[in-house]
């Protein structure tokens, strides 16, 4: 192509002639016109420019790259109808231009990348002037090494001249400095013995020991030059040739601003960072640990999660040494609400506790020691009512037996078969405790079939589990129980440490008016002593008081012994840790911490589930929330209604525990409640004088409740009336198309018979082709004869307009409906 124009090479590379000469001027080449003539030097110059224009766009320092797609589509436009209807061919084209984007990451990465290869250069220039430099003082040595002092032999006149000074020129060969002192000494030394000749041997050793420690002392001296130069070069400042990785050690919670120091970097680059992954952050915002995790990997550093229990561990991790000695077995009675594991726990301890529940219905743990014939068994009641179904779990981890008991009369119900899978789940042993056998309806076989298949066989059909017969009412069959229990703890060679500090778990904790917290412990290894120091969850006191569950004020609680304390700073949660620590400042040092943590960690949730919620919100639509604060007597039913308020939650409508708590209901709560707009509930306590008198003035709503079922029912009805009602549709007529009409002005009409109910003008209607809908829409016009019409009965012939729609054809059904609406209700 030598000798063309610039518009010929234009065309023939697929550019306008502008960017062609204005790409020659880039390259240094004047072009004057389109129709100046080019060689092939000034092309292989353009190339060579543009070679290396794309070099540099590649290594980041040009635009990004792009790609253009082009796209062309044809279609038909139809316009009129009838006979007047033309049809025209449409081109549609389409053109998309794609930009890579290169992150702010990738420009960080390829920064540092650049800035570790010009260190690198850096080091190696350095190092190579180095090596220049010691191989230039390893030369001079060497050189000075074969041009040291050649030995000659010193006459006795010359030495003696030396000595004395004489200017006596004495013409002797060039002899070294060292050489002529040492031969001047020897002769001086030998002056006075005249018949003694001086011998050539000794001056020479002489001579040869002085020369080797001359350069011995010049080779130290060099030494300590060359390290105070290396010494001097380690302090000078060298730029890091790569980028530095730290590991950076992480807490449950920290802060950005702590985080940015951690890794050495400014806070500014920590938010900037997270602003792209999506979060808003402050530099005083707390994170949790894996928010930080991310982060940190981010940014190219290592991470290290930090436990925070180093201090607990201390004391909590210390092994129980001591002698083992049997102890008595923890039996935790399970299941159905209204089977009598109450009445039955009352006949072993002769005593009524069922007479004091509200409704007959167990809604507390209760821990109760038996002494019994062959030896101590400790029970754990736990509630039977579905809503308590953490409560049984935390007694099935703390249990070695359970007691399943079933009425004869009912068989297997929905709670027992909970129980069973809380028992097999802590890998528990179960008795089975067959009730009310005294009733005439029992039917033990019913019973038996009904947790065979539920695999817990009894021990005559081949299985494991032993069956017991009783009746709480008569006493039949409960020694025979207790035997069973004693029985399968011998199997299960239950032991405990008796003596050294005491550890336990919280069964169940109130806070009295009178006294303060209380809480119920089961002691689990040690003994528990009155003033013992004791850490039970973020709560810690001494023990002021101990007493039995009769009332009892007793000294010591060894192994498997439930107790009542009194002295804790609040109300621990029930199935807490308890364990008894030497040193009261430890223990309020473990329990502020655990405090602050739980703190710190609930903060850095609810900010993360504020932002998760907004965005689902904006997404979705704002749901309805009902907001509750509970109060009530202890705080197991905390616990246990929270956990029953919540599962009611559904995609409409949500139930949020605005806060809950042990004990009265004070101004606090009110205030609380009037803020977040809540109900209060009040299980078994009552709001006192100033709290009724704000919640009378502010309308605040407080209800009070003695039995779960009517707390349950209560919420469902409220949020019932939460939800968008549902709207369900009733086909109230339909008509037969036998004709079809084209009117200019309305389109085409339907001559029609109404065949079934009413077809009314302002209902929604369908258009039916072979039982298949085929549109959805709404009448135009609705006509008996000449007369607009607002409905038509059957039996009756009426002419029908159905509005946006033209394609009605004979045969086709017209379906009239209206919508109902109807109310929902929480199931």
């Amino acid at each position: 192509m030598a000798g063309v124009t610039v518009r010929e090479f234009a065309d023939t590379v697929g550019i306008s002639v502008d960017r062609l000469i204005e790409q020659f001027t880039e390259a240094g080449l004047s072009i004057q016109g389109a129709d100046q003539q080019i060689s092939d030097k000034e092309k292989l110059q353009l190339l060579s420019y543009l070679r290396s224009l794309h070099k540099k766009s590649g290594e980041g320092g040009g635009e990004p790259k792009k790609i253009t797609i082009k796209r062309k589509m044809t279609s038909e436009l139809r316009t009129g109808q009838g006979r007047g209807a033309k049809t025209v061919n449409v081109e549609v084209r389409k053109r998309r231009t794609y930009v890579k984007r290169v992150s702010p990451q990738e420009e960080e990465r390829k920064r540092r990348e650049e800035e570790a290869a010009a260190a690198l250069q850096e080091q190696e220039r350095l190092a190579e002037q180095e090596r220049l430099r010691l191989e230039e003082e390893k030369s001079t040595k060497e050189q000075t090494l074969e041009t040291k002092p050649v030995e000659t032999e010193a006459t006795p006149e010359a030495a003696e001249q030396v000595v004395n000074k004489t200017p006596e020129v004495v013409e002797t060969p060039v002899v070294a400095p060292e050489v002529k002192v040492v031969a001047a000494v020897e002769a001086k030394e030998k002056k006075g013995k005249k018949d003694e000749k001086p011998g050539k041997g000794k001056i020479k050793a002489k001579v040869k020991e002085f020369d080797r420690s001359s350069k011995r002392k010049k080779a130290k001296r060099d030494r300590r030059v060359s390290t105070a130069s290396d010494k001097k070069k380690l302090h000078g400042f060298e730029r890091p040739t790569a980028p530095i990785i730290r590991e950076v050690v992480i807490p449950e919670t920290i802060t950005v601003a702590e985080l940015a120091q951690k890794m050495s970097v400014k806070a500014a680059e920590v938010i900037k960072l997270m602003m792209t992954l999506g979060s808003m952050v402050t530099i005083n915002q707390v994170l949790d640990q894996e928010t930080a995790q991310l982060v940190v990997e981010e940014m190219g550093h290592k991470s290290k999660l930090l436990k925070d229990n180093e201090l607990e561990q201390e004391i909590l991790g210390r092994a129980q040494e001591g002698e083992q000695v049997s102890r008595a077995p923890v039996v935790t009675i399970m299941g159905h609400v209204d089977h009598g594991k109450t009445s039955l726990l009352d006949y072993i301890r002769r005593t009524k506790v069922a007479a004091g529940e509200a409704g007959g219905i167990t809604q507390h743990v209760g821990a109760y020691h038996v002494e019994t014939a062959k030896g101590m068994i400790t029970f754990l009641d736990t509630p039977g009512h579905e809503a308590f179904t953490a409560m049984r779990a935390r007694g099935a981890k703390v249990t070695d037996i359970v007691i399943l008991v079933v009425a004869a009369d009912d068989g297997v119900k929905p709670q027992t078969a909970e129980a069973v899978q809380h028992a097999k789940a802590a890998k528990v042993p179960i008795v089975v405790a067959v009730n009310k056998i005294d009733k005439s309806e029992a039917d033990l076989d019913r019973v038996k079939n009904g947790l065979a298949e539920r695999n817990v066989i009894p021990e005559e059909w081949g299985g494991e589990n032993i069956f017991v017969n009783v009746s709480a009412k008569t006493g039949e069959g409960v020694d025979a129980l207790l035997e069973s229990i004693l029985v399968q703890a011998e199997v299960l060679e239950l032991t405990a440490v008796e003596d050294g500090p005491a550890t336990g778990v919280v069964i169940e904790s109130m806070l009295d008016k009178g006294r303060g917290p209380v809480a119920t412990l089961l002691i689990q290894n040690g003994s528990l002593r009155k003033a013992d120091v004791v850490l039970a969850g973020h709560e810690y006191g001494r023990v002021r008081g101990m007493f039995d569950e009769s009332g009892l004020s007793i000294e010591t609680a060894g192994p498997s012994m439930p107790v009542v304390v009194l002295g804790l700073s609040g109300t621990a949660n029930a199935g807490d840790e308890v364990v008894v620590v030497p040193d009261e400042k430890k223990a309020r040092e473990i329990a502020l911490f655990r405090q602050g943590k739980y703190r710190e960690v609930k903060l850095a949730k609810q900010q993360a589930a504020k932002l998760e919620n907004l965005y689902t919100q904006m997404e979705e639509g704002e749901a309805n929330v009902l907001n509750l604060i509970i109060k009530t007597d202890v705080q197991g039913s905390v616990e246990a209604m929270s956990d029953a308020l919540s599962k009611l939650s559904t995609d409409e409508v949500g139930v949020n525990i605005v806060g809950s708590g042990v004990g009265g209901i004070t101004e606090s709560d009110v205030n609380l409640a009037l803020a977040s707009k809540a109900i209060i509930i009040g299980f078994n306590v009552r709001a006192d004088a100033s709290a009724r008198r704000v919640a009378a003035e502010q309308g605040v709503e407080v209800r009070y409740y003695s039995v779960i079922y009517n707390v349950i029912d209560d919420v469902k009805s409220a949020m019932s009336g939460m939800l968008a009602p549902e709207f369900q549709e009733n086909i109230i007529g339909l008509a037969e198309v036998r004709d079809v009409f084209r009117s200019p002005k309305i389109g085409a009409v339907a001559g029609c018979m109404v065949v079934e109910g009413t077809v009314k003008r302002n209902n929604p209607i369908r258009v039916l082709r072979e039982n298949v809908v085929i549109y959805e829409g709404e009448l135009e016009s609705l006509r008996r004869f000449k007369d607009d019409v607002g409905e038509v009965k059957s039996g009756f012939e009426c002419g029908i307009g159905v509005k946006n729609y033209n394609d009605v054809k004979v045969g086709d059904q017209i379906e009239v409906y209206e919508r109902t609406r109807v109310e929902r209700t929480i199931q």
